[in-house]
Parts: C-alpha cells; structure tokens; sequence
C-alpha cells in the first residue's frame, strides 16, 4: 500500500494510530492523583512533541543516512517561523499561505548554504553550518530589524494590512476556520483528555512527512545516501559524484526545518530570534542520536523524550518530592529529597545529561536499540540454544577435524 512493502505498511499503520490516539495515551494518571504530575496530555506539550519529531526527522535524512553533522538546522527553523508570522501580517491568520511559504524559503536557504558547507566533510562542514546559523541569529536579531523586529520577536498587530482578513474571519491562527487553539475536553471518570485542534493538524502533517520519509529511505536515492555515509571515498572511484545527493539531501532536510519552524508560528503567532540560536540546533543533534540516528522512528522518539523532560520533569520541585515521601520518617523524608533536589527543577539538563551519556556508551543506537534489546530478551531470541536430548555432549567425546 501506498508503495510501501507489508511490513513498513504495518508499521505505519501502527505510527499513525499511536500519533491520533496520543492525547489519550498521555493521560495514564487520573486527575488530582499523586502521579498526575507525569501526565503530557495537553495540546502546546504534544503540539510540540509533533513539531520537533518534523524537525528531527528532516534533520535524520542529513545526518541519520547521509552522515553530515550540522550545527546550523536552527537556521531553517527560524525561517520557517518568521515566514508564516509574515503572511499573517500581509494576508490573513490562515496558516496555509505562511506554511507554503515557509517551505519555499527554507528550501532556497537550505541551498546556499549547502551549495557552500558541502564543499567541505567532517567537522569543517559542521562548523561551516554553525557559522551561518549564527549569522542568521545576528542578522535576525540585530541587523535586519524590519523584518524579524530584533530581540522583541515578529509578532501581528491591528494595523497590519491583512488584505485578506475578513470580518468574520477568526483573529488567531485557523486553517480554513478551523481555529488552532480551539480543543474539545473529554472527561471519563477521573481522567481528563484533550483533544485540540492545533495538535491534529500538526500531528496529520508528521504523519504525512513519516510517510516521506519511509519512502525517501526505501528508495534508490536513500541507498545512494547511505553509499555516501558508508565510504564516500569509494564510491568516488566508481565514477559517481556524491555533491548532488548529499545537497538533495541538505535542501529536503532544510525544508523539513522550516515546515517545523511554520508549525511553530502556526500555534502561536510569534517568531523570534531565538529559535535560530546554536542551541536550537545542538538540541535537534540530541534527539536524533538519543532516539537512534539513521533510523525511522528513533528521532521521533528522541523529540518527544527531550521535551517530556523539558515540559514535565522539569516542573518536579521539592513539594511535589515531599508530597510523595510524606509517609516516610521526617529525616528520611529530608534525606531523599535532598539527595534528588539537584536532578529536578532547573536541574533537569543535570538528569538529562546523565541519560544521554549512558544511552551513548551502553546503547550507542539509541532508544531503538534499547527497545529492540528488550524485544529480544522478552521473545528468547538472544538466549542459548540448548542442546538436544539426543546430541552427545561429552567432552571426550568431541572430534578435532583440521
């Protein structure tokens, strides 16, 4: 289906019901219970669990098959943000134009810049990209101030033309009236599940960029890709010139940064410098290689992992440590909190680090290898064989054949 084999067609079948069904599957806890804190059930969280996992996994077509670090995806982001605020400014609030508009540009961006970073390979090329996202930081934050509004951020205001607002158009983000922060609460028991508008657009769009994906993989082009990580040097010799498939690769991987850029806007209609900044871009790099690089539904996982920690655990304080080790003696109540206060809070980087670290040494293919190890305990498929009834197993028994 959808020139996909069996297989890749049952797992995207299985990606797209866990991507519609996600508002539910993050609401474990019921509401008011002590292990409500750990619920992610509400729209901007999974809004941004759904962008990021576009922007990772644009950025795992470069790195993931091809092998080129870049430092400079956060350039494409903000691109894609400033893009949409702009049409909002000149059009209207339908999110549609910018969202074009977005890819267009991002995609022109993502070929200059990989017309001259690809000359290079290795750490150069990586500090070619840095060097122009940070040029863009500065230029959007301080050069180029009647575009992008400097360090206050491009945002919509009353006197914008808007040629094509009219007066029963809704004033926020919509795509064809369909409002993006409207949502729909269910409630069943004691559990409260949010269904919004925003999220299903965004989540329908990782579904179809998934999709792209899969099939980029699968294709003769994402063989050529991999050729390239594997020995580009090689292939060299056998006549074939690399530069058009890596910056193919460069310029898709771009305009998957800016689609994510533009969905950001398309949540809330401001754009600021600081979605270009380096960090921006480092983050993506952690999760790619913390959910599996060069994999399908590692940077996906990746994406969603970093924000969980960012948007939830980070909210743990030391009350909420009380709350929960309440029945415990008061000296080993202070004790265990104590020793957790340094790794909750604003220290959540602290925790987070220490993951990354031991997903790289023990698990250096991610989170899905992680899984696939735990796939392959739970089915018996890594364990001895043992030896039949009937064999002899006797150690005098054994013949040296040379």
């Amino acid at each position: 289906m959808l020139g996909l084999s069996k297989k890749d067609t049952s797992f995207l079948v299985a990606v797209i019901f866990l991507t519609l069904a996600t508002p539910i599957l993050l609401q474990p806890f019921p509401e008011g219970s002590a292990l409500a804190q750990f619920n992610a059930g509400y729209p901007d969280l999974m809004q941004r669990f759904a962008i990021y996992g576009i922007f990772a996994i644009g950025f795992n077509i470069l790195f993931g098959l091809t092998g080129y670090l870049s430092f400079g995806h956060a350039a494409f982001l903000g691109v894609g943000s400033y893009s949409v605020v702009w049409m909002y400014k000149l059009l209207s609030y339908n999110v549609l134009p910018g969202l074009i508009l977005a890819v267009i540009l991002s995609a022109l961006f993502a070929l200059l810049i990989g017309y001259i970073s690809l000359r290079r390979s290795g750490i150069y090329f990586s500090i070619l990209t840095l060097a122009f996202a940070q040029m863009s930081f500065n230029l959007a934050y301080s050069v180029l101030t009647p575009l992008t509004n400097g360090e206050t951020g491009l945002q919509v205001y009353t006197d914008d033309p808007q040629v094509l607002m009219s007066a029963g158009s809704p004033n926020s983000p919509h795509f064809f009236g369909i409002v993006m922060n409207e949502s729909t609460k269910l409630e069943l028991g004691g559990w409260q599940f949010t269904f919004s508008n925003g999220y299903y657009f965004c989540a329908i769009i990782a579904i179809v960029v998934f999709y792209i994906s899969m099939r980029i993989f699968r294709s003769p082009f994402g063989i050529m890709l991999r050729a390239i990580k594997t020995n580009q040097t090689r292939m060299n010799y056998t006549g074939l010139n690399p530069r058009p498939y890596t910056l193919a690769a460069f310029v898709i991987s771009g305009m998957y940064a800016g689609l994510a850029g533009g969905l950001l806007a398309s949540m809330d209609p401001l754009a600021g410098a600081e979605r270009m900044q380096w960090t921006a871009s480092g983050e993506v790099v952690l999760m790619t290689i913390l959910g599996g690089a060069g994999t399908l539904m590692g940077p996906v996982l990746g994406a969603g992992f970093i924000k969980y920690f960012e948007n939830i655990f980070s909210k743990i304080n030391d009350n909420i440590l009380h709350a929960w080790f309440s029945a415990l003696p008061d000296g080993l109540e202070d004790a265990i909190v104590f020793l957790l206060h340094p790794f909750i809070g604003k220290g959540w980087h602290l925790t987070l680090g220490l993951l990354f670290m031991l997903v790289v040494i023990f698990l250096p293919g991610g989170l899905i290898e992680g899984g696939s190890r735990i796939g392959n305990w739970v089915t018996g498929k890594n364990r001895k064989k043992k030896p039949d009834a009937g064999s002899d197993t006797h150690p005098t028994s054994t013949t040296n054949v040379n």
